[in-house]
């Protein structure tokens, strides 16, 4: 049994603030995300024999979707789901607008984030985030690749009309 911990431990724990990061975008508080991480963890553990793939991180990160989802089913109202975390490293851009402008602009896309359906923040995150090929997400979400691509589709219109909505409630209170 040590052995296996061993393997399950060098395979697993490099990517635990990936899980943390991706159970943080479907439950609210880090207490819920710490609990869901750790679940997922003890469920990998406990089912690491069944591991035959060379993907570890998108292995575990099914099982923290799954742990999740178990979650928000048992004690997350719709309303609580959490604001997608976004951050922009003005140091790095040669940028001449306030830090103000940007700092609206992340939260106008964190509120934006937060009314789309938690699928599609997931696929948005996955893809976007983690880099996820087309494949990993069909694989990981027990969906087919027509539906990965229709999703995120479909995830990326509904931000941009979400965006736009709240540009339009912006412009009627400027006038």
């Amino acid at each position: 049994m040590e052995e296996v911990q061993s393997i399950f431990e060098k395979l697993c724990l490099p990517h635990l603030d990936a899980a943390y990061n991706f159970a943080r975008l479907v439950v609210e508080r880090d207490q819920d995300a710490e609990d869901v991480v750790q679940e997922a963890y003890v469920r990998a553990l406990k089912g690491f024999e069944k591991f035959h793939g060379n993907d570890a991180r998108a292995w575990l990160l099914g099982i923290v979707r799954n742990a999740a989802y178990g979650r928000l089913q048992k004690h997350v109202r719709k309303s609580d789901l959490l604001p997608f975390e976004t951050t922009i490293d003005s140091e790095t851009v040669d940028d001449p607008l306030p830090d103000s402008y940007h700092e609206e602009r992340v939260q106008q896309l964190d509120e934006a984030l937060k009314r789309l359906p938690v699928e599609l923040r997931e696929i948005l995150f996955l893809r976007e985030i983690e880099d996820w090929s087309y494949r990993k997400l069909a694989s990981t979400l027990k969906v087919s690749s027509e539906t990965v691509v229709s999703r995120l589709s479909r995830a990326r219109q509904c931000l941009q009309q979400e965006l736009a909505r709240a540009g339009r409630k912006e412009l009627k209170h400027e006038l």
